[in-house]
């Protein structure tokens, strides 16, 4: 067994590599980007270099320096998590080379899988079966228009070197796929270096469900399956395992399928091999086609450990360290089922943009696991994915882990940044989900009953104007003096567009009654608790101007100072700005071009994804205040229209 290794990684997973490592004796070094310096895992690790800047092309995608910075702190093996180089087949042949074992499968099984095309064919030699499409070298637009038409809409256009729904695109009739076919290949370009395409029939029902594997670079086993199908942007949200509504002849067709896949490469370490499955009328032998293996560990893991009692990392170092596989395929068994729930921070209702900003306050639910890389006062960077954490539940059944989950997103706490937990949810309760009716297309379906924003009640208004005005902890200092009559504070509140007065009387330093236009309510402190027309309160805190009540998953306020509260706020329709620091990848607005509301003016790069900012309205455009290439902070100023006319002047 290694006595040193570095992580190659940064985040939740460098942390829960470090944990598995630490449990076995193992000393673990950090690598750290100018951004990370005070991060979680840096602080959690035995050791720590500091490998560049804070974009990851100048730190974690920088394979000489972690090369180096291993050599130097006397590790023996680089584990590189999942991301970043884990798939980059240069970096392991750079970390063999150098004298060092990379924790993961060989260079020659990543290839081999490291292109879709390629990898499907060689998945049809080795008897597993591929979805129906065209994985050729031939890229003319033409010619792979011609074979979408073969094929038959709807298709999928998706990117042969791709991951994570970059560079695919859903094409439905053959009128939009020449504009679909230039924005996959230019979001497959930036994300992988290779603008090349496959083109492939779209299951109208489709599950996503993927196999856990293992190798010892001899032999291979499975670990049971994984249903990925709840989904939004190619995205997962939610995976559970095992997968609702699979067979024992199913899951030993799948199974065997994956080890034969895994096999056919010689494959050593974790892997995934992920497969497209028809919905439509249950799971069936004949139901299932290969879509792509990825050759590492995946974020979805902690579900199979749930259920299988392994540890997929300390397994990891087993075998890269020169074991066999640790058991046969007969050892392994499913006890139970189990739930994990990403938390991001993004803002839903915008359309699961993702946000930024630090977090002033985290709690995670005591009876659940929660892989995170981030504490309290750390800061959601827009150079990283913004994933809070993973939220992992289990129980004997399905119907008892998923109460659980459940209940551990209800009493998840989170301040400081807009998060996708009142998504989570709603999902959580989702009757259909609930009953194990799963595809990829349900959030899509159900987006607008999923993205209902919570209504705060009088109780949590009143809460939160209590603590706004610093009467929580109480204190007789705080109840003030009048003659005759308690003493009366106003508060004005924002949430969204909304103002909210009201006023606060405080009768003492256990009592106040708050005032809601016509509203009272009570609130009274006995034994040391809150308690709001006779319910407890919940948590609260304050950061700043922000007051957020941990109720309805989160419900945040802003305090409004008396002295701007006459100042003007409100969009203004004539000016797109970044809605959140990026890069400027695109400009299509021109000075004096007439747009039309929807149309698309720029596009943002954060986060790993693209965002098209679009007119709010009809114009023309007074000014473009960006070019390409530009990067830019929340806020900026990027396109300016020309102004209305006001109503009513002459024509």
């Amino acid at each position: 067994m290694f006595d040193t290794i570095l992580i190659a990684n940064r985040g939740e997973i460098a942390c829960r590599i470090i944990e598995s490592a630490r449990a076995m004796g193992v000393r673990t070094v950090a690598v750290y980007s100018d951004a990370d310096r005070a991060s979680r895992h840096v602080a959690l690790a035995d050791a720590a270099v500091h490998i560049g800047g804070a974009a990851p092309a100048d730190s974690y995608l920088r394979g000489d320096a972690i090369i180096a910075a291993a050599k130097a702190a006397g590790a023996q093996a680089i584990h590189p998590g999942y991301g970043f180089l884990s798939e980059n087949p240069d970096f392991v042949d750079a970390v063999t080379a150098a004298g060092l074992v990379f924790i993961g499968p060989s260079s020659r099984a990543i290839r081999a899988m490291g292109l879709k095309d390629a990898a499907k064919a060689l998945m049809v030699e080795a008897g597993v079966p591929v979805v129906p499409g065209y994985h050729g070298k031939n890229q003319d637009d033409g010619f792979l228009a011609e074979r979408a038409a073969e094929i038959g809409y709807p298709v999928l256009i998706k990117a042969v070197a791709g991951g994570g729904g970059k560079g695919m695109r859903l094409v439905e009739k053959a009128n939009d796929f020449a504009d679909a076919l230039e924005s996959a290949r230019s979001e497959a370009a930036k994300a992988f270096g290779n603008d090349a395409v496959l083109v492939e029939k779209y299951i109208q029902q489709p599950r996503h469900i993927e196999v856990q594997v293992f190798g010892d670079g001899q032999r291979a086993v499975h670990l049971f399956e994984r249903d990925c199908s709840l989904q939004r942007r190619h995205q997962k949200v939610i995976e559970e395992a095992p997968a609702p509504g699979m067979t024992e002849d199913v899951r030993a067709a799948m199974g065997a399928a994956a080890v034969r896949a895994a096999e056919a490469i010689g494959y050593s370490g974790a892997g995934t091999v992920e497969f497209i499955v028809d919905g439509a009328g249950g799971l069936r032998p004949d139901g299932f086609w290969f879509m792509e293996m990825n050759t590492r560990l995946q974020v979805e893991h902690p579900v199979t450990e749930a259920i299988t009692g392994v540890d997929l990392v300390e397994w990891q170092l087993r075998v890269a360290s020169g074991e066999a596989l640790p058991v046969a395929q007969e050892d392994l068994s499913i006890t139970g089922h189990a739930f994990e729930a990403r938390l991001y921070a993004e803002d839903v209702p915008k359309g699961f943009l993702p946000a930024t900003g630090t977090l002033a306050h985290l709690r995670f639910p005591p009876d659940a696991r929660a892989d995170t890389g981030v504490r309290t006062g750390d800061e959601i960077s827009p150079f990283y994915d913004p994933m809070i954490a993973k939220l992992i539940t289990h129980g004997p059944t399905r119907e008892v882990a998923l109460r659980r989950l459940s209940a551990a997103l209800e009493v998840c706490e989170v301040a400081g940044t807009v998060t996708n937990l009142a998504f989570l949810g709603a999902l959580a309760r989702h009757d259909g989900f609930s009953r194990g009716e799963v595809d990829t297309g349900l959030i899509a379906r159900d987006l607008d009953a999923l993205v209902v924003p919570p209504e705060p009640t009088p109780q949590d208004v009143a809460l939160a104007g209590m603590a706004a005005l610093g009467l929580l902890e109480g204190g007789e200092g705080e109840i003030g003096f009048t003659l005759w009559t308690p003493l009366e504070r106003a508060q004005v509140l924002r949430r969204g567009e909304e103002e909210i007065v009201l006023r606060v009387r405080v009768l003492s330093a256990d009592a106040c009654d708050v005032l809601l236009g016509a509203q009272t309510v009570e609130a009274r402190r006995i034994g040391g608790r809150w308690q709001l027309d006779g319910q407890i309160a919940p948590e609260v805190v304050v950061t700043g101007s922000l007051v957020t009540v941990f109720a309805q998953y989160g419900l945040s306020f802003e305090i409004v100072d008396p002295l701007d509260r006459a100042s003007a706020r409100g969009g203004d329709s004539a000016l797109i700005e970044a809605p959140m620091p990026g890069l400027v990848k695109a400009v299509f607005a021109k000075a004096g071009e007439a747009v039309k509301a929807g149309d698309r003016l720029a596009v943002l790069e954060a986060m790993k994804m693209e965002h098209a900012l679009l007119a709010a309205r009809d114009g023309v455009v007074a000014e473009v205040l960006v070019t390409a290439g530009s990067q830019v902070a929340a806020g900026a100023a990027l396109v300016r229209l020309e102004a209305e006319e006001a109503e009513g002047e002459a024509a």
